[in-house]
């Protein structure tokens, strides 16, 4: 299997001002391309990963601690859907039905989840990612370092954030905190973690 790059599925301008054109045009088209590159070198054809699917090979390579590939392939992965965890006029707490139950029961309802997704990634040190994610039918919490998710851990990852300083540095410079308030409140395309959460 040969990894691609897909275009952003909305326009460069269309997630400003809480995440600019500049920054997508940086995240998306030149580190998200190197992941792409990395990965076709690292797990592409005539590899041992070879013919597996993206989550079979994030499995494996981090059971087997192949750090090159849990980071390449691994922030591969994690930006397919990053870009497809945000929209224009998303995030709020108008969450679909099945997903404000879930979040309800498990997690103390849409502020504390708010709160304690947002310190998730506040208290990632360096780089990494914070996630929503569901393990043994519920929802949990979590943060990764570096290319790392939750598939990697035994858990359906249905909402991440990057907190790589490429993430956010553009439009918030060291307040990392003010962007992932911004990307809760104004970004997060909720139908698509509930999407994410019906297959989980």
């Amino acid at each position: 299997m040969t990894f691609k790059l897909d275009p952003l599925p909305y326009a460069y301008d269309a997630l400003a001002p809480a995440m600019s054109a500049e920054t997508l045009q940086f995240h998306h088209d030149k580190h998200h391309q190197a992941y792409v590159d990395n990965g076709n070198k690292l797990a592409g054809p005539g590899t041992k990963y070879e013919g597996k699917s993206i989550e079979a090979i994030c499995k494996e390579a981090y059971a087997a601690k192949d750090a090159p590939v849990i980071n390449n392939i691994g922030q591969h992965y994690n930006h397919i859907h990053f870009w497809n965890w945000m929209k224009k006029g998303g995030g709020g707490n108008k969450l679909p039905g099945k997903l404000q139950a879930m979040v309800d029961k498990d997690l103390g309802g849409y502020d504390k989840f708010r709160t304690d997704f947002v310190q998730a990634g506040v208290t990632q040190f360096g780089s990494g990612w914070a996630w929503l994610a569901v393990k043994d039918g519920k929802l949990t919490i979590a943060k990764t370092a570096n290319g790392e998710n939750p598939l990697m851990m035994g858990a359906q990852p249905i909402l991440g954030v990057d907190v790589w300083e490429h993430s956010y540095y553009i439009d918030y410079r060291n307040a990392r905190q003010k962007y992932l308030e911004a990307f809760v409140d104004q970004l997060v395309n909720w139908e698509y973690v509930e999407a994410m959460l019906g297959k989980a």
